[in-house]
């Protein structure tokens, strides 16, 4: 027994030291040092710099067709280091590069050309110009981008009014601009008017189903964003054919049942005076009827909420008379947006991007199977008829009459 004990003990000591010595270090590391992490990447139609015309024709560079402008803000040691040093008004956390080409992997690679090589797995957004989105096959453009896993598949994509490039800026000291776009997403539960967030995970199975969709909008003026409505990308082409305004959205986050918070602003009836409705909890069915070869849908919508704020006084709004005029000029509201939404989904892009085909697969797939191949087509012809019930289940504090 202890003849084993003295053979166990020497081979025990000689296998944690294999151990330690494999646990030194990583043997392919680059140091962090020598990296640029790249947490935006924006996207716009080809536009070289004088210094960069003046570059490829001194070089002899690459021929390049059907140019494209990427912009990388990135985050090296030098830049974090300068800005806790140097802290000052116009001093920025991170820096703006941008090649123009017509390869999105090798302007990533001719990076390394002019800054430190470009690390790709903490990119937080990428922003699509709109020219380029109306332009291009979306699936063949971000091709590599889905492709390459350095890419996080929970990376967030945009659509930018104006360039791309735009929403990467910031006047304020200290902000980080792709930071600021993926915490405008999170805002989502107090307005109706952001999209559920669309990371490239997603937009990959949104793509192959070949189904319409909405890209968030993002409109950026003098280094100041918001998000501004909604791109509707077609599903058959995979390009972006139009815009839903602000209201607009509000109409399709209200037929999906998506919107976790929010406003709605009315008025009331007899007086013209200011109601506001806060959305505390809302959902939403997409009921398809099939008769024969007629198909129509029913959207039935309830939500509860609070009595915000009302102008119309002097009144109770503790009574039940009041608090159904109020939940009725709501609901009047809700209608008046949706029909909106409708009518130019319908009407004037003739796409389906509030989830009605999806509905129809699920509870009668033989007649999707029958419809599936036009159904943008047979959408715009299809009756919707709306139904919707507020109820406000809270008030505050105040509303009593006045004696």
């Amino acid at each position: 027994m202890k003849q084993s004990h003295n053979i166990i003990r020497p081979l025990f000591i000689s296998l944690s030291v294999l151990l330690f010595v494999s646990l030194t270090g990583c043997w392919s590391s680059h140091e962090i040092e020598e990296q640029s992490l790249g947490i935006g990447l924006a996207f716009d139609k080809g536009k070289q710099s004088s210094i960069e015309k003046e570059l490829n024709e001194q070089m002899d560079g690459y021929i390049k067709k059907d140019l494209i402008t990427s912009t990388f803000q990135l985050i090296t040691t030098q830049v974090a280091s300068s800005t806790t040093k140097q802290a000052g008004p116009q001093k920025k956390a991170y820096i703006n590069v941008s090649e123009t080409g017509d390869s999105v992997i090798q302007m990533a690679r001719e990076l390394s050309l002019s800054e430190q090589p470009l690390t790709a797995h903490h990119m937080k957004v990428i922003v699509i110009g709109e020219d380029l989105a109306r332009s291009y096959d979306l699936e063949q453009f971000l091709d590599h981008n889905l492709r390459d896993n350095d890419y996080r598949p929970s990376c967030l994509v945009l659509i930018s009014k104006g360039r791309a490039s735009k929403t990467l800026e910031s006047k304020k000291a200290g902000e980080i601009p792709a930071f600021r776009l993926v915490g405008i997403v999170e805002n989502i539960y107090r307005t109706t008017r952001i999209l559920p967030p669309m990371p490239l995970f997603k937009l990959e199975s949104k793509l192959h189903s070949e189904s319409s969709f909405l890209l968030q909008n993002v409109l950026s003026v003098n280094g100041k964003v918001k998000f501004a409505g909604a791109a509707v990308i077609d599903g058959k082409t995979h390009k972006m054919t139009g815009t839903l305004n602000e209201e607009e959205l509000e109409g399709v986050t209200w037929i999906t049942g998506k919107g976790k918070g929010g406003v709605v602003k009315s008025f009331e009836k007899e007086t013209g005076k200011l109601i506001v409705y806060e959305i505390e909890s809302m959902k939403s069915s997409i009921k398809p009827r099939v008769k024969g070869s007629n198909i129509s849908f029913d959207v039935n919508i309830e939500s509860e909420g609070r009595l915000s704020e009302s102008r119309v006084v002097p009144g109770d709004t503790f009574k039940n008379e009041f608090l159904k005029k109020a939940e009725k000029s709501s609901e009047k509201e809700v209608k008046r947006l949706v029909r909106n939404s409708l009518e130019k989904m319908q009407k004037e892009y003739q796409v389906d991007v509030a989830g009605f085909g999806r509905r129809l697969r699920i509870e009668n797939p033989k007649v999707w199977k029958k419809v599936k191949k036009d159904w943008d087509q047979t959408f715009s012809e299809t009756p919707i008829n709306i139904n919707v019930k507020l109820a406000i289940k809270d008030y505050g504090t105040s509303g009593g009459s006045k004696r």
